[in-house]
């Protein structure tokens, strides 16, 4: 559904300054499967959100293609990817609603410029107002509306001229923790009901964890890593997506967390990934050494648990040593 090949956008430096210009993406390539959840992930300054301009060209490519729909936008004329962006909906970050129009004013604005009559931009604005949960908050205005209902107009406004493409720019960053849940699960029904392709820029892992099915890095303006979400959460190879990974699983305790379980835990600490400890109760009574479970990570990644489980291991240090040599080839067991 969208493509991008070998995309290049370099922003010039001033005329005052001389410099060579920021190079905000560099060399991406990229591909959207029909009807997926496409995660970009990255810090501050990554270039994704760049990235996502490009795709509804609100940014133009220095060099490389950009194809919606198997359709090269920079190769149309103007009417023509007027056309095309009516069918890719964006959502915002904040919102970005007209403060003097109502709820319904504010869905029904982008139907009445692709050229509807008042009661027909009214009649699909209800519509998506009642599929967002918002029917009864019609007259409302804006700043009458908590954050997770202004994001939910927002979202009603980009599915108003039935897009098959979303984009969402940081579309929960400014939402608490219940009301993210409650708009990841909005856009999961967009996804799930409405067959819409959801391509979204985050810096948060744990939105990608729940809501996409693929995902691509970025750092410094290139993609670093990208494949489906369980693959690049159970086997990260950037060091920027083990980093990213690492806080939405908390699975693995850090240096100072380790510290308080070695005070509590006298025995020999082992972190075990969760699909790789299978037959570590039969390897323990075999050995004769006793266990604690000292910490634990572990959450559901496209329907498969993933994590790890830290164990404090006691007992005879030859048959400590034998279960790690056992357990370290099958599962990759992290002895500290």
């Amino acid at each position: 559904m969208i493509e991008l090949r070998d995309v290049t956008k370099v922003f010039p430096a001033a005329r005052r300054s001389g410099g060579a210009g920021l190079r905000a993406v560099d060399g991406v390539s990229l591909t959207v499967d029909r009807g997926g959840v496409f995660g970009v992930v990255g810090h501050s300054g990554a270039g994704k959100s760049t990235l996502l301009r490009l795709v509804n060209h609100l940014e133009t490519p220095t060099s490389g293609s950009v194809l919606v729909d198997g359709q090269d936008l920079g190769a149309l004329g103007e009417r023509r990817l007027r056309e095309v962006r009516r069918s890719i909906g964006m959502i915002f970050q904040q919102f970005n609603l007209f403060r003097s129009r109502t709820v319904l004013g504010n869905v029904a604005y982008p139907l009445r410029l692709s050229g509807l009559s008042r009661a027909e931009a009214r009649e699909r604005a209800g519509e998506v107002l009642r599929f967002v949960g918002l029917d009864g908050q019609a007259r409302r205005y804006p700043e009458q509306l908590s954050g997770g209902q202004r994001q939910r107009v927002g979202i009603a406004r980009a599915l108003a001229t039935e897009p098959g493409v979303l984009l969402c720019d940081e579309a929960t960053s400014a939402l608490d923790p219940r009301t993210t849940g409650e708009v990841l699960d909005l856009l999961r029904r967009v996804n799930g009901e409405l067959g819409v392709t959801i391509m979204l820029i985050t810096h948060e892992m744990e939105v990608v964890r729940s809501l996409c099915d693929h995902v691509a890095v970025m750092a410094d303006g290139k993609v670093v890593e990208t494949g489906g979400v369980h693959d690049v959460f159970s086997r990260p190879a950037h060091p920027v997506t083990e980093a990213f990974v690492r806080s939405a699983l908390h699975d693995v305790p850090d240096a100072a967390a380790l510290e308080r379980l070695r005070a509590r835990h006298p025995g020999r600490l082992v972190t075990v990934p969760v699909d790789g400890g299978d037959g570590l109760s039969r390897l323990l009574r075999e050995h004769g050494v006793d266990f604690t479970i000292a910490h634990a990570g572990v959450t559901e990644v496209q329907a498969r648990t993933l994590g790890s489980v830290t164990y404090e291991l006691r007992g005879a240090e030859r048959d400590v040593d034998a279960v790690l040599a056992r357990l370290t080839g099958k599962a990759e067991a992290v002895a500290r």
